[in-house]
């Protein structure tokens, strides 16, 4: 594994680390009064701005026409239903649901992969998605008993839906995430996101009121914008751009890992052989899949190029 390849698995590994703690956050935050689709537009806006100021101190780079048409359709299945309906759905259900769900991504990809991409769909690619699969849900699952939260049929559907829309994005829009600077990508595609979802969550922002946040709700709300939006996405378009779709969304599954240690430091939960075994799952699951055969690999072998 070449040095570029090792920075693209660390920048993945720190996205998923941060979307780890996105859902009890984002949870936290809308529990306190924030709305799931006003805390959706925060992202988005709070991204926007994140990006715009940053993309002042870089390179500029010229974005024609065509290309901001495909940056406004990434941002709807990358940004809007991404973010919008896992945001909303999160403030239906309970984050344990939410992380499960979060868990099939890496199953949408490989379908979507294999269809649109040609990847193959080799043995030791289902084996670990399958075992990456089998180690998450044993965490969460574990991490669920004696919980009195229950789940929301229409919020899992929600969160269902962010998962495969972010599948799109990831596998149709990849040759775009190529093109461009992280900067230049994220500024244009949160700016369209920003602005079409203004519309679902302008009610519910005149209705409330700012002011009766406490800072401990800001910092919540903060972290959401700041990490899980704005970081994360550099982090998750540089890993983009390196690796192959099915590795990018097998990193999903490093959020359970991620919420079940955060617990265990805070004292609320025990580390555990079920804990063990999941994390030994997940990690033989994700180099499973980093180790099998890309599309142009198979065809080098074959003695045809990737192009034909």
């Amino acid at each position: 594994m070449n040095s570029n390849n090792v920075k693209a698995h660390l920048a993945l590994l720190l996205a998923a680390s941060m979307w780890g703690l996105m859902s009890p956050m984002g949870k936290a935050a809308m529990d306190a009064g924030i709305t799931g689709l006003l805390l959706a537009n925060m992202r988005m806006l709070g991204g926007a701005v994140c990006f715009w100021l940053t993309a002042l101190v870089v390179k500029q780079e010229k974005v024609p026409m065509r290309d901001l048409l495909k940056m406004f359709c990434a941002s709807m299945l990358g940004i809007v239903c991404n973010q919008g309906c896992f945001t909303f759905g999160l403030s239906l259900t309970s984050p344990v649901d939410a992380s499960i769900i979060t868990t099939t991504m890496p199953i949408f990809t490989l379908i979507l992969a294999a269809i649109f991409l040609k990847e193959p769909v080799t043995p030791m690619k289902v084996g670990g998605l399958l075992l990456g699969s089998v180690g998450a849900l044993l965490l969460i699952l574990g991490a669920q008993s004696g919980s009195d939260k229950a789940g929301n049929i229409w919020g899992n559907l929600l969160c269902i839906s962010s998962q495969i829309s972010f599948a799109c994005y990831l596998t149709i829009f990849k040759k775009l995430i190529g093109c461009y600077s992280v900067f230049t990508l994220m500024k244009w595609m949160f700016t369209f996101a920003a602005v079409v979802f203004i519309p679902f969550s302008y009610n519910d922002a005149v209705a409330t009121d700012f002011g009766a946040f406490s800072w401990t709700v800001w910092l919540e709300a903060g972290y959401v914008v700041l990490f899980g939006t704005y970081m994360a996405y550099i982090f998750i378009v540089y890993g983009q751009k390196r690796l192959r779709p099915t590795v990018v969304s097998m990193y999903n599954y490093m959020q359970p890992v991620v919420g079940s240690t955060v617990a265990v430091w805070m004292g609320l939960s025990a580390f555990g052989w079920s804990k063990a075994l999941a994390a030994v799952l997940i990690f033989v699951g994700v180099y499973a899949v980093t180790q099998s055969k890309s599309r142009a690999e198979v065809l080098a072998e074959k003695g045809v190029s990737a192009g034909e």
